[in-house]
């Protein structure tokens, strides 16, 4: 199953980038033998300053056609990380070929791509910056492929 992250904005060099590559890179190595991954970064910027209406249609481009949307969203629903990767290995099982999570960007995600959306997904009641939840994502990702591969790496 191909994951794709499709986000608002560019994320720049610096340390949320090095963590956000560093976990994207655990997640293909640990995914490739469970049928998960590789993960594509979909970055999208409305230049033009159009709001969510604007970045909307530009992350409606980013998702391939066909694939499961779930959007990163605070009303979503909140899950512990093993019912996050039993989710995950759920979808790969059903044959979704291609899995977008987006990621709005500092107002968020448009309502009617949000209402549009296959799963809805929140890291919590706290809204946290667009660019840092590239990076927990990314590190949930991992966390699930490790938990599914039966590694070490998650103690909870």
């Amino acid at each position: 199953m191909r994951v794709h992250i499709c986000a608002v904005g560019r994320m720049r060099a610096g340390p949320e980038r090095e963590l956000l590559d560093d976990y994207l890179k655990r997640f293909d190595r640990t995914g490739r033998g469970l049928g998960l991954g590789p993960v594509t970064m979909h970055e999208v910027e409305d230049k033009k300053g159009g709001g969510q209406d604007a970045e909307a249609v530009l992350l409606e481009r980013a998702i391939p056609k066909g694939a499961m949307i779930c959007a990163m969203d605070e009303r979503g629903r909140v899950m512990p990380s093993p019912e996050f990767a039993g989710k995950l290995g759920g979808w790969r099982d059903q044959g979704v070929s291609d899995l977008a999570f987006v990621i709005g960007g500092a107002d968020g995600i448009a309502k009617d791509l949000r209402n549009r959306a296959d799963f809805k997904l929140s890291f919590g009641a706290m809204v946290w910056p667009h660019m840092l939840a590239r990076v927990m994502l990314s590190e949930q990702l991992y966390r699930a492929s490790s938990i599914l591969a039966g590694a070490p790496y998650h103690r909870g």
